[in-house]
Protein backbone atom coordinates (compact mmCIF):
# COMPACT_ATOMS: atom_id res chain seq x y z
CA UNK A 1 0.00 0.00 0.00
CA UNK A 2 3.04 2.29 0.28
CA UNK A 3 4.49 1.65 -3.21
CA UNK A 4 6.95 4.34 -4.33
CA UNK A 5 8.06 2.88 -7.67
CA UNK A 6 6.67 5.76 -9.76
CA UNK A 7 7.83 9.14 -8.37
CA UNK A 8 5.49 11.15 -10.65
CA UNK A 9 2.45 9.20 -9.43
CA UNK A 10 3.47 9.39 -5.78
CA UNK A 11 3.74 13.18 -5.97
CA UNK A 12 0.45 13.51 -7.84
CA UNK A 13 -1.68 11.18 -5.70
CA UNK A 14 -0.44 12.81 -2.49
CA UNK A 15 -0.74 16.36 -3.82
CA UNK A 16 -4.37 15.75 -4.84
CA UNK A 17 -5.08 14.25 -1.42
CA UNK A 18 -3.84 17.43 0.25
CA UNK A 19 -5.32 20.02 -2.10
CA UNK A 20 -8.66 18.22 -2.53
CA UNK A 21 -11.61 19.37 -4.57
CA UNK A 22 -13.86 21.95 -2.93
CA UNK A 23 -16.85 19.59 -2.95
CA UNK A 24 -14.82 17.06 -0.95
CA UNK A 25 -12.85 19.32 1.37
CA UNK A 26 -14.21 17.48 4.44
CA UNK A 27 -13.04 14.11 3.13
CA UNK A 28 -9.85 12.41 4.22
CA UNK A 29 -8.53 11.35 0.82
CA UNK A 30 -7.11 7.84 0.39
CA UNK A 31 -4.10 9.16 -1.56
CA UNK A 32 -2.40 5.76 -1.96
CA UNK A 33 -2.40 2.85 -4.44
CA UNK A 34 -5.97 1.58 -4.86
CA UNK A 35 -6.37 -2.21 -4.57
CA UNK A 36 -8.85 -4.26 -6.57
CA UNK A 37 -11.96 -5.55 -4.84
CA UNK A 38 -14.88 -7.90 -5.27
CA UNK A 39 -15.75 -11.57 -5.15
CA UNK A 40 -12.56 -13.69 -4.81
CA UNK A 41 -14.40 -16.54 -6.56
CA UNK A 42 -15.58 -14.30 -9.39
CA UNK A 43 -15.96 -15.70 -12.88
CA UNK A 44 -15.88 -12.17 -14.37
CA UNK A 45 -13.01 -9.69 -14.00
CA UNK A 46 -13.40 -6.01 -14.88
CA UNK A 47 -10.07 -4.45 -15.88
CA UNK A 48 -10.07 -0.66 -16.00
CA UNK A 49 -7.49 2.06 -16.50
CA UNK A 50 -6.51 3.71 -13.20
CA UNK A 51 -7.98 5.51 -10.18
CA UNK A 52 -9.57 8.89 -10.80
CA UNK A 53 -7.92 11.78 -8.97
CA UNK A 54 -11.03 12.70 -6.99
CA UNK A 55 -12.79 9.35 -7.32
CA UNK A 56 -10.85 6.23 -6.30
CA UNK A 57 -7.88 8.30 -5.12
CA UNK A 58 -10.34 9.85 -2.67
CA UNK A 59 -12.41 6.82 -1.70
CA UNK A 60 -9.85 4.03 -1.96
CA UNK A 61 -12.06 1.72 -4.04
CA UNK A 62 -12.17 1.31 -7.84
CA UNK A 63 -14.84 3.27 -9.71
CA UNK A 64 -16.20 4.65 -6.45
CA UNK A 65 -17.18 8.28 -6.08
CA UNK A 66 -16.71 9.44 -9.66
CA UNK A 67 -18.72 9.82 -12.87
CA UNK A 68 -17.51 6.51 -14.32
CA UNK A 69 -18.75 4.63 -11.28
CA UNK A 70 -22.07 6.46 -11.28
CA UNK A 71 -22.54 5.22 -14.84
CA UNK A 72 -21.26 1.67 -14.33
CA UNK A 73 -22.63 0.50 -10.98
CA UNK A 74 -26.30 0.84 -11.93
CA UNK A 75 -25.46 -1.38 -14.92
CA UNK A 76 -23.78 -3.94 -12.67
CA UNK A 77 -26.85 -3.91 -10.44
CA UNK A 78 -29.20 -4.32 -13.40
CA UNK A 79 -27.19 -7.26 -14.74
CA UNK A 80 -26.98 -9.03 -11.36
CA UNK A 81 -23.36 -8.38 -10.47
CA UNK A 82 -23.92 -6.10 -7.45
CA UNK A 83 -26.38 -5.80 -4.59
CA UNK A 84 -27.01 -2.07 -5.08
CA UNK A 85 -26.73 0.55 -7.84
CA UNK A 86 -24.75 3.16 -5.87
CA UNK A 87 -21.09 3.34 -4.91
CA UNK A 88 -20.10 6.30 -2.76
CA UNK A 89 -17.44 5.08 -0.30
CA UNK A 90 -15.76 1.94 1.03
CA UNK A 91 -18.40 1.49 3.74
CA UNK A 92 -21.53 1.95 1.63
CA UNK A 93 -22.56 -1.72 1.80
CA UNK A 94 -21.77 -2.51 -1.84
CA UNK A 95 -21.14 -6.21 -2.50
CA UNK A 96 -20.06 -7.56 -5.88
CA UNK A 97 -21.41 -10.95 -6.92
CA UNK A 98 -19.35 -13.17 -9.25
CA UNK A 99 -17.35 -10.10 -10.29
CA UNK A 100 -14.00 -8.59 -9.34
CA UNK A 101 -12.80 -5.10 -10.33
CA UNK A 102 -9.18 -4.06 -10.79
CA UNK A 103 -7.12 -1.73 -12.98
CA UNK A 104 -3.99 -1.63 -15.09
CA UNK A 105 -2.55 1.06 -12.78
CA UNK A 106 -3.01 1.38 -9.02
CA UNK A 107 -2.31 5.12 -8.65
CA UNK A 108 -4.07 8.11 -10.16
CA UNK A 109 -2.07 9.46 -13.14
CA UNK A 110 -2.09 13.14 -14.17
CA UNK A 111 -4.65 13.70 -16.90
CA UNK A 112 -5.64 10.01 -16.71
CA UNK A 113 -2.61 9.30 -18.91
CA UNK A 114 -0.15 6.80 -17.43
CA UNK A 115 3.34 6.48 -18.85
CA UNK A 116 4.46 3.12 -20.30
CA UNK A 117 7.07 2.78 -17.55
CA UNK A 118 4.41 3.31 -14.88
CA UNK A 119 2.18 0.61 -16.37
CA UNK A 120 5.21 -1.69 -16.48
CA UNK A 121 5.97 -1.01 -12.80
CA UNK A 122 2.41 -1.95 -11.87
CA UNK A 123 2.27 -5.03 -14.09
CA UNK A 124 3.57 -7.55 -11.50
CA UNK A 125 0.80 -6.56 -9.09
CA UNK A 126 -1.81 -7.02 -11.81
CA UNK A 127 -0.39 -10.40 -12.79
CA UNK A 128 -0.47 -11.64 -9.21
CA UNK A 129 -4.07 -10.49 -8.88
CA UNK A 130 -5.20 -12.04 -12.16
CA UNK A 131 -3.53 -15.35 -11.40
CA UNK A 132 -5.14 -15.43 -7.95
CA UNK A 133 -8.64 -15.25 -9.45
CA UNK A 134 -8.58 -18.88 -10.48
CA UNK A 135 -12.29 -19.27 -11.28
CA UNK A 136 -12.38 -16.32 -13.69
CA UNK A 137 -13.61 -17.14 -17.19
CA UNK A 138 -14.23 -13.67 -18.65
CA UNK A 139 -12.20 -10.45 -18.59
CA UNK A 140 -14.12 -7.26 -19.44
CA UNK A 141 -11.53 -4.69 -20.51
CA UNK A 142 -12.82 -1.14 -20.10
CA UNK A 143 -10.88 0.94 -22.59
CA UNK A 144 -7.81 0.35 -24.72
CA UNK A 145 -5.32 0.58 -21.84
CA UNK A 146 -7.14 -2.12 -19.87
CA UNK A 147 -7.33 -4.22 -23.04
CA UNK A 148 -3.60 -3.85 -23.73
CA UNK A 149 -2.81 -4.56 -20.08
CA UNK A 150 -4.40 -7.99 -20.37
CA UNK A 151 -2.59 -8.76 -23.60
CA UNK A 152 0.69 -7.70 -22.00
CA UNK A 153 -0.08 -9.91 -19.00
CA UNK A 154 -0.34 -12.91 -21.33
CA UNK A 155 2.82 -11.92 -23.21
CA UNK A 156 4.81 -11.74 -19.98
CA UNK A 157 3.69 -15.26 -19.21
CA UNK A 158 4.74 -16.52 -22.63
CA UNK A 159 1.15 -17.24 -23.67
CA UNK A 160 0.81 -14.65 -26.42
CA UNK A 161 3.37 -14.57 -29.27
CA UNK A 162 1.95 -11.36 -30.77
CA UNK A 163 -0.64 -8.71 -29.94
CA UNK A 164 -1.32 -8.00 -33.62
CA UNK A 165 -4.39 -10.24 -34.06
CA UNK A 166 -6.19 -8.57 -31.13
CA UNK A 167 -7.81 -5.29 -32.15
CA UNK A 168 -9.56 -3.11 -29.58
CA UNK A 169 -13.10 -2.08 -30.46
CA UNK A 170 -16.30 -2.01 -28.47
CA UNK A 171 -17.86 -5.46 -28.31
CA UNK A 172 -14.79 -7.28 -29.64
CA UNK A 173 -14.25 -10.67 -28.01
CA UNK A 174 -11.38 -13.09 -28.19
CA UNK A 175 -10.76 -16.54 -26.75
CA UNK A 176 -7.31 -16.27 -25.21
CA UNK A 177 -4.57 -18.85 -24.73
CA UNK A 178 -5.25 -18.99 -20.98
CA UNK A 179 -8.80 -20.14 -21.72
CA UNK A 180 -10.44 -16.88 -20.71
CA UNK A 181 -12.66 -14.76 -22.94
CA UNK A 182 -11.43 -11.19 -23.40
CA UNK A 183 -14.39 -8.85 -23.96
CA UNK A 184 -13.69 -5.24 -24.93
CA UNK A 185 -15.78 -2.19 -24.04
CA UNK A 186 -15.36 1.54 -24.28
CA UNK A 187 -14.45 2.99 -20.90
CA UNK A 188 -17.40 4.55 -19.00
CA UNK A 189 -15.58 7.88 -18.74
CA UNK A 190 -17.41 11.19 -18.92
CA UNK A 191 -15.83 11.79 -22.31
CA UNK A 192 -17.48 8.63 -23.69
CA UNK A 193 -20.81 8.68 -21.88
CA UNK A 194 -21.56 12.39 -22.31
CA UNK A 195 -20.91 12.22 -26.05
CA UNK A 196 -22.97 9.06 -26.54
CA UNK A 197 -19.96 7.02 -27.66
CA UNK A 198 -20.91 4.64 -24.84
CA UNK A 199 -24.58 4.37 -23.89
CA UNK A 200 -26.13 2.54 -20.97
CA UNK A 201 -27.67 0.03 -23.37
CA UNK A 202 -24.25 -0.71 -24.87
CA UNK A 203 -22.70 -1.35 -21.45
CA UNK A 204 -25.66 -3.46 -20.33
CA UNK A 205 -25.14 -5.65 -23.39
CA UNK A 206 -21.47 -6.09 -22.51
CA UNK A 207 -22.20 -7.29 -18.98
CA UNK A 208 -25.12 -9.44 -20.07
CA UNK A 209 -22.78 -11.19 -22.47
CA UNK A 210 -20.09 -11.49 -19.82
CA UNK A 211 -22.62 -13.19 -17.54
CA UNK A 212 -23.71 -15.62 -20.28
CA UNK A 213 -20.13 -16.53 -21.15
CA UNK A 214 -19.16 -16.95 -17.48
CA UNK A 215 -22.00 -19.41 -16.96
CA UNK A 216 -21.35 -21.35 -20.18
Amino acid sequence: MACKLCPRLVVYREQIALEKRRAYRDWEYWGRPVPGFGDPDARVIVLGLAPGAHGSNRTGRPFTGDASGKFMYPVLYQTGFSNQPLATDRNDGLILKDLYITAALRCAPPGNKPLPAELANCAPYLTRELEGLQRAKVVVALGRIGFDAYLNHLRRGGRLPSKKPYVFEHGAKYRMADGRLLLASYHPSNQNTQTGKLTRKMLVQIFEEAGRMARA
